[in-house]
């Protein structure tokens, strides 16, 4: 069974908007045999645009749900949140169904209720790149970044020696990714 932890930003969350997230975000659970302990984390973003964000979170034991979605409708924003992450589950399913032709541990799923086989795009390697890491910080790596027109770079960092990533997020602004 789902916990649910429904925030707002720039939106009173009222009851209404409560019980529609919690019976879209609800139907999920027929997916599992143990509806499992967790609690989803939903947050209501409404813009000045007039634009409404949807972002859901759900921490499971063996593996993270995470689905956003922007629409003018925050009814509809929230209804695709829950078709997307239930296509996650309905992947994640099909997966494991395969692994457990092998001896693997097995997820308490049920059988998906009358759905369709989906056929997945395969996942086939059309190019590789050989690379040499160049030493510099991570404002040169945004600029060279920003000169290839590519929205992630990789680069070795100069005061640390490890391997960075520098990328550009959908909110425009830029994040750095560092290894150990």
């Amino acid at each position: 069974m789902f916990r649910y932890n429904v925030r707002g930003e720039n939106i009173e969350v009222t009851q209404a908007i409560r019980e529609y997230v919690e019976k879209k975000i609800g139907k999920l659970e027929r997916y599992f045999q143990d509806a499992p302990e967790s609690t989803a984390h939903v947050n209501l973003k409404v813009y000045s645009d007039k634009t409404a964000k949807v972002e859901v979170t759900i921490p499971l034991p063996y593996l993270v749900l995470r689905a956003e979605e922007t629409s003018p409708d925050l009814y509809a924003s929230i209804d695709l949140v829950a078709d997307k992450l239930e296509r996650q589950i309905r992947k994640y399913k099909t997966k494991i169904n395969r692994k457990s032709r092998q001896v693997v541990n097995s997820i308490p799923l049920v059988a998906t209720p009358e759905v369709e086989a989906i056929e997945e795009p395969s996942l086939e390697i059309v190019r590789t790149k050989r690379l040499s890491l160049k030493p510099m910080d991570s404002e040169e790596a945004v600029l060279q970044m920003n000169m290839l027109g590519h929205n992630f770079f990789i680069f070795e960092d100069a005061e640390t020696n490890g391997t960075s990533i520098v990328y550009q997020r959908k909110d425009g602004k830029y994040g750095l990714i560092e290894t150990n």
